[in-house]
């Protein structure tokens, strides 16, 4: 009888010492994003005050350029439970004649610089997978390509995403100036990344393993 309320008193001791571990990184956690908050605030004002000198300018109707920075920070210093970030950014900036050429080109910069975030995480898929054993240096070396190659089109699979900022400026030789900051959930990016790889595997005739099929989802 007293060995069996030392292990029920040892089995309550560790569990409440487990609720106090939990307890004790929850608390940490919210202590640390909320230091992040707070100095992405201050680091946005300080980013909207320098934009502003040199020139830049919210689009009529849009929000205020400090409003926009702080959007932009707001995002990216967001954290799931595991402090991962859980948005990715790309910026472009372009010169045209007008507003809006100069408007669609920085829009299609900033697509373009998200497209390549997905050819990162892909590139970091991959080398986890080689680490693992999950693929032979032949098929890595396939996907890889691919992935090099293949920019454009997964720009074209971001589909919509937040523009949180995009500001604009007229040069001193009349020229009109686009900058423009864009916004994606990493969740997003690494799906698409994990369909690339699949999808090029798939392309080569390899048989995937059961342990592929786990990990990409089917």
């Amino acid at each position: 009888m007293k060995t069996m309320k030392f292990f029920a008193m040892l089995v309550a001791l560790s569990i409440s010492l487990s609720a106090q571990a939990q307890s004790t990184k929850m608390a940490k956690l919210k202590q640390t994003k909320t230091e992040l908050k707070e100095k992405a605030s201050k680091d946005a004002r300080k980013e909207a005050k320098r934009l502003q000198k040199e020139g830049w300018q919210a689009f009529p109707g849009g929000l205020p350029m400090d409003k926009q920075v702080d959007r932009v920070y707001m995002y990216l210093e967001s954290f799931d439970d595991d402090l991962n970030p859980q948005y990715v950014d790309g910026s472009g900036t372009a010169t045209g004649e007008s507003y809006a050429a100069a408007q669609a080109q920085a829009t299609e910069l900033a697509r373009i610089e998200l497209a390549s975030k997905i050819g990162s995480e892909a590139t970091g898929i991959i080398d986890n997978m080689l680490g693992n054993k999950m693929l032979a240096n032949d098929q890595a070396a396939s996907v890889t390509t691919y992935l090099s190659e293949n920019k454009t089109i997964f720009s074209q699979k971001l589909g919509r995403v937040q523009t949180p900022l995009q500001l604009r400026r007229e040069l001193k030789n009349k020229n009109k100036e686009v900058t423009v900051r864009m916004i994606a959930k990493r969740a997003d990016i690494l799906e698409i990344a994990k369909q690339a790889i699949r999808d090029q595997l798939e392309k080569d005739g390899k048989q995937l393993s059961d342990e592929l099929k786990a990990y990409f989802g089917n």
